[in-house]
């Protein structure tokens, strides 16, 4: 059953105290971008997907996610426990010993939801695309849907499978660009500037569309729902989607020394006063 807004709010507010907890548990993690994408990741998954909890690796009749940008895993991973894939008191474990909860995600532990190892940047538009030709290739209109941080945009088999997509027509396509401007050495117009991304991706037979606002859950719902409208009709669909890096705890947001910092326990008590517990901490 879909939530509306307000429960997608709440079910936010709840996987951000999980990613703090998560990564000052362990002192280790991505808490930056993991926050950043909150909202859009739970929309997808309480919205916009057509997906099944019970998890098969086939995936038949469903909707798709790779996560390609897989340092933000503390995200990625409380949505799935929210979502049913496996109990949220597994959350405890991250990335520690003999935990199914890695780092970066992993296919050999066998955790529920998880299709593809990543975490090595620029590899999931690639894998998308092979799992949109199979769903082809078997009369499946399911969607496949991609996430990307902006700053994975600088390796170059990112535009290799870009190039790819549109020549093959691969209209059930949908990639998100995390557009927070932040990467772990500093902005990206620094490190390596993007340009105008919207004129590149259009330039490759992208339909793209434009999401200033990442952290508002009716605008990335909405976002989401026009980008299903356009499925179907040649093109894949490009979201460029602008979230703040550290979105929902003060301290951190905007900066990119939280792309992969734990905070202390001070900072996590800082951080957990401005989140609403709203499911049950695990």
């Amino acid at each position: 059953m879909k939530q509306n807004i307000e429960q997608l709010k709440q079910t936010a507010s709840q996987v951000r105290r999980d990613i703090v907890r998560m990564v000052h548990g362990c002192q280790s993690g991505h808490p930056g971008g993991s926050l950043g994408c909150t909202d859009f990741l739970v929309a997808l998954y309480f919205n916009i997907m057509n997906n099944d909890p019970s998890f098969n690796m086939d995936a038949k009749g469903e909707d798709l996610f790779f996560l390609s940008n897989g340092h933000i895993s503390p995200v990625f991973y409380s949505v799935l426990a929210h979502a049913g894939y496996f109990d949220k008191s597994e959350l405890g474990t991250f990335r520690k010993l003999n935990s199914r909860l890695q780092g970066h995600p992993t296919t050999h532990e066998g955790l529920p939801g998880v299709r593809i190892a990543s975490g090595s940047l620029g590899q999931g538009l690639s894998v998308a695309i092979g799992a949109a030709l199979a769903k082809r290739l078997n009369g499946d209109d399911s969607i496949v849907y991609t996430l990307h941080g902006d700053g994975e945009l600088q390796e170059g088999q990112i535009w290799e499978a870009a190039m790819f997509a549109p020549h093959n027509k691969l209209d059930r396509l949908i990639a998100t660009v995390d557009y927070n401007g932040q990467q772990i050495d500093g902005p990206t117009e620094m490190v390596l500037s993007l340009g105008n991304l919207k004129a590149k991706f259009e330039a490759f037979g992208w339909e793209v569309l434009e999401e200033p606002n990442g952290n508002d859950m009716a605008s990335v719902v909405a976002v989401l729902e026009k980008a299903k409208s356009l499925t179907g009709k040649g093109k894949p669909i490009a979201i460029l989607l602008k979230t703040g890096m550290g979105y929902g705890v003060d301290f951190m947001m905007g900066s990119h020394k939280w792309h992969g910092v734990a905070p202390n326990d001070e900072q996590l008590a800082t951080a957990l006063a401005q989140l609403e517990e709203t499911l049950g901490d695990y």
